[in-house]
Formats: structure tokens, C-alpha cells, sequence
């Protein structure tokens, strides 16, 4: 794959890029990446303005402009513009592939990815049980082997605890993050479980306060407890390649599919609120055996394995080679 050429372009969030970047990568790819800003009145409009879309990208962000890629991969409602100004300009030579459902026909695509929570079904668009992400084992393997020897203190069965936070379809309150640092700590004094803690941005101070109380502070005495504490590299990746089992809050698709292609069990945190297409996703994932609701006592059991990333990078070559081998080399609008 190393002859194609690859742009990422997302207005520049994490969870957007983090998507195109491990579908990139799976295709042993290293993208340019472009994070764009659209002038107005595409900024407003898209994806529904689709005239005069090579003007859209704006100067604040990096340029959409010849020459263009062998494969555009595009996520969220900002890339759509630059990436029907890439198939266009290019004659239809670069194969462009939308995460995410882009709220207009896919056609205006070669290929649409979106999870089974959506609605959206074509010939042209694949479907999975989760979001694309960029972990590997390699990956696992490279950053367990950094912080081995710090967590090497923690015992067995050890429990990697991914603490988003409130969001637009979740809140995570005090009473929830009191109840689940105190059920933590029951399992780690009942199983003499090592907890590996990392909250995010989004966990918010009062709650942090509340985790870290109960699992750090004078009751946790005799817990063997890590809570990142915000400084340095962030542990998230090496947590998930030394746990035995994973718990996480419901309000992240990406997390929890993170946390389910590592192969191991994983426990989701119900937080208050929810939509139906959250829930959708947790009933599709708890339906084929990849998670089973924060409750009752830890139990380690073996999900089937969940490597959709993979799968969807073996589709894109398939087709991009198939392209390649068509008369003339390109397929059309």
C-alpha cells in the first residue's frame, strides 16, 4: 500500500482524526493530515451546500488543492466539502472514504463507513459494531512494556478503569462516580483486584475529587490503586495491554470500542441519560458477548475478538487495488 498516497481530513478533534488515522495505518499508510475550517457559508450549510466546493476551505486551516490523493478518509460534517472537492477535482481519480453518517447520499462517496447504530444502509456503505480507532496489538504491546515496571506493584486481576464524563447524551454525577469508586474498591478489596484509573477531560474536577477520595484517600488504605494524575504521557494505552478486565463510562463509543479489540472483558459504566442510538450500540455489544454491564463481582471471561478496523482496511484495499486495475484507473462520479 505503500504507492497510494493519503490525506485525513477533519476539523482537527481527536475522536474524528483518531478514526481516519487507524484506518489509514491499517492500510500500512502514513497520511498527510489536514485539519480544515470552512469559510461560511459552507461552515453553516454543510454537508447539505454542495455547490462550489473547492472554495470551502478556508485560510485558517490547511489548504484542499491539487494534487490531489490516491485515497481522501474523511470523518465528521466539516470534511464532507473538501472531500467532494477532491473526487471532483480529481476526476474521480481519489477514492474517498466518509466515517461517520454524512447526512446525504453516500453516493457522493466511494465508500461510507458507519456503526449498526445508524440507520444509514447502501451498496457502498460498510457497516460496524463500533467506531475505527488506531490500537493495535503492537501498540498495546509497545506501551505495556514502557510502564511494566511501575504497575509491576499491582496485583492480579488487574482493572483498567477508562472514566469519561458528561457529554451531550450522558451525565456523570456525583452520586454515579461515588457509587462507582466505591464499588471499585470493593471489588479490589474482595479479589485483591490492582485498579489502573485514568479520567479524562470531561470527568470534570468534582468528580476526579470524588474518585480519588475513595480510591486514594485515608478509607482506600491497603488498595493498590494507580489514578493518573494529569501530568506526562497519559497511561490510557498501556492500562488497556496490562488489564486483565476493563471497565468504562457508556459515554464514549470510541472508548468502549478500544476497550473491546483488545480481546478482554469489559465492563460498561450506565450513566444518566442516553439516546437511542447509544443505546443501540451497548444492547448490540452486550448481545454478542463483548460487554456485560458495571455490576455484581468481576468475572473474567474470553468476548470474541473485535477488529473492525482491520476489516474495513482490508475492504478499502480491495477495492482500491480493483480501482487500480480498472480501464483507465479511476471510477467515476
Amino acid at each position: 500500500m505503500t504507492s497510494f498516497s493519503c490525506w485525513v481530513v477533519t476539523d482537527g478533534k481527536a475522536g474524528m482524526e483518531n478514526q481516519c488515522l487507524g484506518l489509514a495505518e491499517a492500510l500500512g499508510l502514513t497520511p498527510v493530515v489536514k485539519r480544515v475550517r470552512l469559510r461560511a457559508p459552507w461552515r453553516q450549510l454543510s454537508p447539505f451546500l454542495r455547490v462550489g466546493n473547492r472554495f470551502a476551505a478556508g485560510p485558517a486551516g490547511d489548504p484542499i488543492a491539487p494534487p490531489w490523493p490516491d485515497l481522501l478518509i474523511g470523518c465528521g460534517r466539516q470534511s464532507i466539502a473538501p472531500s467532494l472537492a477532491a473526487r471532483k477535482g480529481s476526476g474521480g481519480r481519489t477514492f474517498t472514504v466518509h466515517i461517520q453518517d454524512p447526512q446525504i447520499d453516500p453516493r457522493h462517496f466511494d465508500l461510507v463507513v458507519v456503526p449498526r447504530h445508524d440507520r444509514l444502509r447502501g451498496p457502498n456503505v460498510l457497516v460496524t459494531r463500533g467506531s475505527l480507532h488506531r490500537v493495535t496489538p503492537a501498540m498495546l504491546a509497545e506501551a505495556g512494556a514502557r510502564h511494566a515496571s511501575r504497575l509491576a506493584r499491582l496485583p492480579r486481576p488487574r482493572v483498567a478503569v477508562l472514566i469519561g464524563g458528561s457529554s451531550g447524551a450522558y451525565r456523570l454525577t456525583r452520586a454515579i462516580m461515588a457509587g462507582v469508586a466505591d464499588r471499585l474498591a470493593a471489588w479490589a478489596r474482595e479479589h485483591g483486584a490492582g485498579l489502573m484509573v485514568t479520567p479524562s477531560r470531561r470527568t470534570g474536577a468534582e468528580n476526579e475529587a470524588i474518585l480519588r477520595a475513595r480510591l486514594e484517600g485515608p478509607a482506600a488504605e491497603g488498595l493498590a490503586v494507580e489514578v493518573w494524575d494529569g501530568r506526562g504521557e497519559n497511561p490510557y494505552f498501556a492500562y488497556l495491554a496490562l488489564a486483565d478486565l476493563i471497565v468504562v463510562t457508556a459515554d464514549s463509543v470510541n472508548m468502549v470500542s478500544e476497550a473491546c479489540s483488545t480481546g478482554k472483558p469489559v465492563y460498561v459504566i450506565g450513566l444518566e441519560g442516553g439516546s437511542p442510538k447509544f443505546r443501540a450500540f451497548h444492547e448490540g455489544l452486550v448481545r454478542d458477548g463483548h460487554t456485560r454491564p458495571f455490576g455484581g463481582g468481576p468475572e473474567v471471561w474470553t468476548p470474541p475478538p473485535l477488529d473492525e478496523t482491520q476489516a474495513v482496511a482490508d475492504e478499502v484495499r480491495r477495492r482500491l487495488l480493483e480501482r487500480r486495475a480498472a480501464p483507465g484507473g479511476t471510477a467515476g462520479e
